[in-house]
């Protein structure tokens, strides 16, 4: 996109000046020749590129204003980092442009490398981070999982989904469905304790770094659901686990939760149960918006993970039959659609 390499054309730029500044100021002598290789790019307007030069590397960040803002990125690796938790070093940042010179945490993501012969010990490292993330206090200001936000989220998969993919709009029994389904998914989630969600804590946005893992993405960080960011790493969007693998995977997170005094539900089945709604909400919301990234925004490839998630609501809805209503809502979806 025209504009976008306009971007490219202000970043080097900006990165020319930030790293003979940072090269100054750390004795490393002059910069060196270098390659600036894509790194990556995700379901937003963020893009990544690797500096690499004489055995130096760095990664930038591209966050166009207005979709991006990179302050709450900045704010939240400066806590975590506090905490011991493996975030990228910041050692340039142009807010105002969206502009940011990380250091590199490797070029290898959980989801690069993770099998079923490495997960234990992977998720062992990831379940580390993530119960130093919970034990933060939750002294920053950072917004609430609250009726609103969770209800905003829900409400992807009936304009997003139903709507735009489907061709659906609901009638009022689907509706009637859909508002006794949403309730008693909000009302589990602020039903649980709270603690510092990342939101999207799952193999992609983990990398195999030293310490392991490193974490990425966490700038969408709110007060929420203990449940939420165990279940978001074990019922991921891109890979998926046999049930009693995970069943085993929350029992040992719930553990250590517990023995660390994180405010998990006092009875395994409790959690499991929490856990297990937590997980519906967000596969709902997280269908809507990959339905919403393909016909919004163009990208369709994520659509080809939207059978994941309902083949993890389908086995949610197997074991809970408080979710009754979800199954008849579905198939009525499902009859509309091949109508």
């Amino acid at each position: 996109m025209p504009d976008q390499d306009v971007r490219l054309q202000h970043l080097k730029v900006w990165l020319d000046e930030q790293l003979a500044t940072l090269f100054a100021e750390q004795g490393w002598g002059a910069v060196p020749p270098a390659t600036l290789t894509a790194a990556s790019s995700d379901a937003s307007f963020r893009r990544y590129f690797r500096w690499e030069g004489e055995g130096k590397s760095f990664v930038v960040m591209d966050a166009p204003p207005p979709q991006e803002n990179c302050k709450p990125f900045v704010d939240m690796a400066f806590l975590l980092a506090k905490s011991g938790i493996n975030v990228p070093k910041i050692y340039a940042e142009d807010l105002e442009r969206g502009f940011l010179l990380l250091n590199d945490l490797g070029n290898k993501t959980y989801l690069d490398v993770i099998d079923s012969e490495n997960a234990d010990d992977l998720f062992k490292d990831a379940l580390q981070a993530l119960l130093a993330f919970q034990q933060l206090p939750m002294v920053a200001p950072l917004p609430s999982y609250d009726v609103a936000l969770l209800r905003r989220e829900l409400e992807l998969f009936p304009e997003w989904y139903a709507k735009h993919e489907l061709g659906i709009e609901f009638d009022a029994a689907q509706q009637t469905l859909w508002q006794q389904v949403s309730d008693l998914l909000i009302d589990s989630a602020l039903a649980q304790p709270k603690v510092l969600v990342h939101r999207d804590y799952m193999p992609r946005n983990l990398m195999l770094s030293e310490p392991n893992p490193g974490v990425l993405d966490f700038q969408d960080a709110v007060y929420g659901p203990v449940t939420y960011d165990v279940t978001c790493l074990f019922k991921d969007a891109f890979l998926s686990w046999p049930e009693e693998r995970v069943y085993a995977w929350l029992q040992d997170y719930w553990q250590q939760a517990g023995a660390l005094g994180i405010p998990v539900q006092p009875d395994f089945e409790e959690f499991h149960r929490a856990s297990d709604l937590m997980g519906v909400q967000r596969h709902l919301k997280v269908i809507g918006i990959f339905a919403r990234i393909c016909h919004r925004d163009g990208k369709p490839r994520y659509l080809a993970d939207v059978p994941r998630f309902f083949a993890y609501i389908d086995a949610v809805i197997a074991r809970r039959p408080e979710l009754a209503e979800l199954d008849v809502l579905l198939a009525s979806l499902r009859a509309g659609a091949n109508a």
